[in-house]
């Protein structure tokens, strides 16, 4: 419609699925061979001298075990040989609704499950310096491991705010003329808790939106705040351009989901030092990583803009 309407070049279409990011279940692993199990079918890859691996921290290729859910870079280019491996990797971000000790329950936005955290002894010291408060109503984010349906939180993603999410100072209104903004990119997992080597939403390219307007797609359940950051309005099926500032690389995204629960994070990025503070989208995973991110980082500083190409 926005096509229609305005012109090809104010809805450019979304770029296709990248080659060199797969997700599957691995299947084995050898020193120099990895299988997965993907919705498309088993697959195998090369792994290298070079190739690097993540399950809560830097890992060797022995660590890993068939049957967990892993996620792939492979070298742009070379697709069969792989840069760096993810295995279980999860994330949970929202406001804490419960809290048990060191196990919360964390609502990650009105359209999608509440999540349980598990919070490690060996963790727990690095976690409660950035989340001094886990509390109801306080706000977190962390990055750590699928533990069945739960997330086994080890990273802290951003420092919490020192205040819970009904005493966040009121925002003043934001000038939305610009179609173009700079902020924090963060990513979400679209299939956690879900079976990955029967779901393709686990390879889905998107970005969940934090300003969904609310007398569309937003709905009236949704629970978003207003962003701190300046960005317009906009519904499902819309597209738009992010640029990862730190790794320089561009890809043009479909809006597939709310990003309510982003929009009550107002932090910066301490990846590449930009000062622009503000989360500006949720990537799905695979977009995060097909861009060059870090999931275990949590973010990166990410140039978004509506329309044109």
């Amino acid at each position: 419609m926005t096509a229609a309407l305005l012109g090809p070049a104010a809805a450019p279409e979304p770029d296709p699925a990248p080659a060199h990011v797969v997700r599957g279940t691995l299947t084995d692993i050898s020193p120099h061979m990895l299988g997965l199990a993907t919705p498309g079918g088993e697959r195998r890859f090369i792994l290298t001298p070079q190739t690097t691996f993540w399950h809560g921290g830097d890992r060797a290729a022995r660590d890993l075990r068939p049957g967990q859910d892993v996620l792939l870079r492979c070298v742009p280019g070379a697709e069969l040989v792989v840069e760096r491996v993810w295995a279980d990797l999860a994330r949970a971000a929202g406001v804490i609704t419960a809290a048990d000790g060191d196990t919360l329950e964390v609502a990650t936005g009105h359209d999608r499950a509440p999540v349980t955290v598990a919070i490690p002894y060996r963790a727990s010291g690095r976690m409660r310096v950035r989340h001094p408060r886990l509390e109801p109503g306080y706000l977190f984010d962390a990055v750590g491991v699928r533990d069945g349906d739960a997330v086994r939180a080890l990273v802290p993603a951003t420092t919490q705010p020192p205040y819970p999410v009904v005493e966040t100072p009121r925002r003043p209104p934001t000038n939305r003329g610009s179609m173009r903004v700079t902020g924090t990119a963060a990513w979400y997992d679209p299939v956690l808790g879900r079976d990955v080597h029967a779901d393709a939403r686990g390879t889905l390219m998107g970005v969940a939106y934090p300003a969904l307007d609310r007398t569309g797609d937003c709905g009236p359940v949704c629970d978003r705040a207003t962003s701190c950051a300046p960005l317009p309005l906009l519904s499902l099926g819309a597209t738009v351009r992010l640029v990862n500032e730190c790794a320089r690389t561009a890809a043009v995204l479909p809006v597939v989901a709310c990003g309510a629960a982003a929009s009550h994070f107002c932090d910066r990025c301490t990846v590449c030092d930009s000062p622009a503070s503000g989360r500006i989208a949720e990537l799905t995973l695979a977009a995060f990583v097909a861009l060059g991110g870090q999931p275990e980082t949590g973010c990166c500083t990410a140039t978004l803009t509506a329309g044109g190409p």
